[in-house]
């Protein structure tokens, strides 16, 4: 029970932390993993330990499945090619690399062994790098490299990791050929359950009306597609990944509009509490781990630091050495394209933070081996493994924004405002033409054509002249008097709602209105005060 209330506690500290990290506009999981780590080191705090299955099965199928519905399939098939480049390619070497330094500094690790922690620390964080890349505003393509490869290079390495343990687990590891096919029928199997789940996902969706039946389904789906690919002896991590891919670009046709909303929200509540269990669980099991090393070992720091200085040059030579990388970039003379491809390396080399992912793979090591010993060096490398990814995320989290930024590579908020504008005109004047449509053709009642006319007509109105006033303003107003004046309508806005809301409670109190009509125009003004939080 004592363990319960400190993960609650735990839980409630990160909220703090998260909302804290907001207000500095510092990544909330470079505070995270050093809350986590920081309460775990005070005395009292009791060892926590939690099964290799239970972190497996329950942390990362929902992690994997929100980052991949999230990728963009379009942006993703421009970068494709670079992408492979870096989830197959990089992941390879890095685990590699990873596996031959920590053999050389600490010699009781084998290079078999040394392999599980490189394919471990091989693994980006998606959620993370995700999160990041989208504040950071970086181009389409840009961003969405970073997103396809921190998402697909988690289905490489853990289909690495899961090879290799086996082969520790079973005594040896397995030849090259037979690794290799190994490998490949994990991934291809684990990704045609995926896609095969993902479609039977897709058709329960397009078949309720339900808004909690498809919350329900949602939250389903990602444990559905890994415990059917692993019961068909395939790679689970795979399957999600690939059906979460298979899902995203069709939320839009099998859903509607309020599903989304609450499948989203669901979502991030969701994603939050596993990743702050997870540096919770880290930070409570860590000091046990270190004080249980043996003496040799007690230079792990040392070990963890030259590791990821490792997977960082490993990183930086193969997305340097590439020879996809001009491909993403436009330029009109060989100069300018040079700069901007050593700032592509620069951003791209530095988002490979390591978060929950790697973490969560670490704890799933298991804990014995075939013949019933212990897994070797299971304590050390979990200790390298969280020490890795702790100062991945601090140094890193921290420095991605500043070096993004002095690259020039933030996307210009004046054009995502531009195109906002004109995308919700369009939507709204195709809308308008449809109902001009069924007014001739009669295909609808008048009454309710007029009605919904006029309704959409006023939509138009206000969408021409948010178009009218993001154009003036770019034109006619200074950089720094827009800025302000958005800011001015933002505060303004908020407070307009807010004015609402209290007349709202007020209504209810002099029993004008019941609780239920309140609520739903109160779920009205939630979205527009949501709408304004979006802009800014």
């Amino acid at each position: 029970m004592r363990t319960a209330e400190i993960v609650l506690g735990l839980l409630v500290l990160a909220s703090a932390v998260a909302s804290f990290a907001g207000k500095l506009r510092i990544p909330a999981p470079s505070l995270l993993v050093l809350a986590g780590l920081a309460v775990g080191l005070l005395p009292g705090v009791p060892a926590v330990h939690v099964t290799p299955e239970l972190v497996s099965l329950v942390v990362l199928p929902p992690l994997l499945y929100a980052a991949a519905v999230d990728v963009v399939i379009t942006d993703l098939r421009v970068v494709l090619r670079p992408v492979a480049v870096l989830a197959v390619g990089l992941v390879v070497a890095s685990a590699v690399a990873v596996a031959f330094v920590a053999h050389g500094l600490a010699p009781e690790i084998t290079v078999q062994v040394g392999l599980v922690l490189g394919a471990v620390l091989a693994s980006t964080d998606p959620v993370a790098v995700s999160a990041l890349a989208r504040s950071l505003r970086l181009p389409p393509r840009l961003l969405a490299l970073v997103q396809g490869e921190s998402l697909l290079n988690d289905a490489t390495s853990l289909l690495l990791f899961r090879v290799v343990v086996a082969g520790v687990v079973a005594g040896h590891l397995a030849g090259p050929v037979t690794f290799s096919l190994r490998f490949l029928g994990l991934g291809v199997g684990g990704a045609a359950v995926g896609i095969v789940i993902a479609f039977l996902v897709r058709q329960l969706h397009e078949r309720t009306d339900d808004v909690v039946i498809d919350g329900v389904i949602s939250l389903i789906a990602p444990y559905a597609m890994f415990v059917a690919a692993e019961v068909a002896h395939t790679s689970g991590v795979t399957a999600v990944v690939f059906g979460g891919l298979y899902l995203g670009p069709r939320r839009f046709q099998m859903l509607r509009g309020p599903a989304r909303l609450q499948i989203a929200h669901i979502y991030d509540v969701l994603v939050f509490l596993l990743e702050s269990a997870v540096f919770a669980i880290i930070g409570l099991e860590l000091p046990g781990l270190v004080r249980a090393l043996p003496t040799n070992q007690h230079n792990f720091v040392l070990v963890a630091l030259v590791v990821t200085a490792t997977l960082l040059a490993a990183r930086i030579v193969w997305v340097t050495g590439a020879t996809f990388l001009p491909g993403l970039l436009e330029a009109s003379d060989g100069q300018a394209v040079a700069r901007r491809r050593s700032r592509v390396v620069a951003v791209t080399s530095w988002a490979g933070t390591r978060g929950v992912v790697p973490l969560a793979a670490a704890l799933s090591i298991p804990v014995t081996t075939r013949a019933g010993l212990p897994f070797p060096h299971r304590d050390l490398l979990l200790v390298l493994a969280a020490t890795s990814t702790a100062t991945t995320l601090v140094v890193q989290g921290l420095t991605l924004g500043p070096v993004v930024r002095r690259a020039g590579l933030v996307r210009d908020p004046d054009l995502h405002g531009r195109e906002e504008a004109l995308a919700r005109h369009a939507a709204v004047a195709a809308a308008v033409e449809r109902l001009e449509e069924m007014h001739d053709l009669e295909a609808a009642s008048p009454a309710a054509v007029d009605w919904l006319r006029r309704e959409f007509r006023d939509r138009l109105e206000r969408a021409e002249g948010i178009l009218r006033a993001v154009e003036f303003s770019e034109t006619d107003i200074e950089p720094a008097a827009t800025a302000a004046t958005r800011q001015e309508m933002r505060s303004l806005r908020r407070e307009l709602i807010a004015v609402e809301s209290a007349r709202l409670h007020e209504l209810v109190a002099r029993g004008v209105i019941s609780e239920a009509v309140r609520r739903k125009v109160q779920r009205m003004l939630d979205f527009e005060e949501a709408r304004s939080s979006d802009d800014s």
